[in-house]
């Protein structure tokens, strides 16, 4: 009885199943989606006539060092640019600790550098060092209840807030709005269906799957934090390392997960460069079946000369547009009719439709477009046009003349 019940609630409330997946509790989009290039730690202590000139100075110094940083970096080290295309490569500052005063500014800063627009100053290509694109599901475990997109967890919020620019790893992570709770959740990383994988993959345009894990172990409410983190990959969640880390309080857990992950990039960069992490052959498209070729020559015969460009392949057809007067729906699918009952025609379909005017059809024909027009001629249409585009009328019906009458009036 209760399951029945149950069932009965399912059915009646499914207004309220899709209200829970359109609620405002999930989903976050990611920063940083681009992949800019990152320069972190940079450090600056300026001077100025006012606190806001000497903040201005102070980022302008740290464009300056940053991008001497990077291109070390990437190997060209030596290779400068001007304030003015600083600014024009200069995707944003990202403010790690600063102390503001009345003519000074020290602060510890971050530099982004646009990717394509850089890696073109410095010569290098910006994305032949990264890998396919990976499709990242953080499933986090904490308290017995495993979530991954189903609601809105600190596990993915740590994920969306990394900056993926200088990882060699070409993340795709989803916001978890949308059909994202459907598709990826907890459940989906235990199905070995290679079909659905393929399906969900090409959902968001990727060629394979990481699925970063952490376990949290609360000592007691509000004290430490234990957090085990797993790199896991591919459909058959294969496990390539872990990292255990602690934090003395629950208000440090944001600062835990933004370690793991950062731990966790190193390990999958760290699988990438060893061969380890590459796609799933199994992902792939199955291969398309091959057309068995049959071999038609008897006995040693000789080929007659000129047969294959006399016979035409059959099932080949080619692409003819008719246009034809559409006076109304029942017209339209009489014409559809007898075009289709013409022999060699494989489809027919109008493909623009202009009631009261004239339509257009789309035919695949098997033979040459002459034979096609002789067949419409011969079923009573005016053919006027060349190659693959005809305009179709119907011939006008000629009328006999009208019998004489047998009453003759004479003078």
């Amino acid at each position: 009885m209760y399951g029945l019940t149950a069932l009965v609630a399912v059915g009646a409330g499914g207004g309220a199943v899709l209200a829970q997946i359109e609620g405002q509790d999930r989903g976050v989009a990611p920063v940083d989606s681009g992949g800019a290039y990152e320069v972190t730690g940079v450090t600056v202590d300026v001077s100025g006539s006012t606190a806001e000139a000497a903040r201005l100075g102070g980022w302008r110094i740290a464009q300056r060092k940053a991008w001497a940083m990077l291109a070390q970096r990437l190997g060209r080290g030596g290779v400068g640019a001007s304030d003015g295309l600083l600014d024009s490569l200069v995707s944003g500052i990202v403010v790690e600790n600063e102390q503001i005063g009345p003519t000074r500014y020290v602060a510890r800063l971050g530099v982004l550098f646009d990717r394509v627009r850089a890696a073109s100053v410095l010569g290098v290509s910006a994305y032949a060092d990264r890998s396919p694109p990976m499709l990242v599901m953080p499933l986090q475990i904490s308290g017995g209840s495993a979530q991954m997109f189903e609601s809105r967890t600190p596990w993915q919020l740590a994920w969306a807030r990394f900056r993926t620019g200088n990882s060699s790893i070409d993340y795709i992570r989803p916001s978890g709005t949308g059909m994202d709770p459907l598709l990826l959740n907890a459940g989906q990383i235990g199905r070995r269906s290679r079909g659905w994988w393929r399906t969900i993959l090409d959902q968001y345009g990727a060629s394979d799957i990481l699925i970063p894990v952490v376990r949290l172990y609360r000592q007691w409410p509000g004290g430490p934090v234990i957090g085990v983190f797993e790199a896991r990959h591919g459909p058959d969640n294969v496990l390539l390392g872990t990292v255990t880390l602690r934090v003395g309080s629950t208000d440090a857990l944001p600062q835990l997960l933004d370690t793991g992950v950062a731990r966790l990039d190193g390990l999958y960069q760290r699988a990438l460069a060893g061969g380890t992490l590459h796609p799933d052959s199994t992902l792939a498209p199955p291969p398309k079946p091959e057309v068995p070729i049959t071999d038609d020559s008897m006995g040693g015969d000789e080929p007659v000369a000129g047969i294959d460009s006399a016979i035409a392949p059959s099932g080949a057809g080619i692409s003819v547009t008719l246009q034809y007067d559409a006076p109304s729906a029942s017209a339209v699918a009489n014409a559809e009719s007898l075009v289709r009952g013409i022999p060699g025609v494989v489809r027919a379909a109008t493909t623009s439709l202009a009631l009261g005017g004239v339509s257009l059809m789309g035919v695949t024909y098997d033979g040459d477009p002459e034979q096609l027009r002789r067949a419409l001629e011969q079923r009573g249409y005016q053919v006027s046009g060349s190659g693959t585009t005809l305009r179709i009328r119907r011939a006008p019906q000629v009328q006999a003349p009208a019998p004489p009458s047998d009453n003759v009036i004479t003078g």
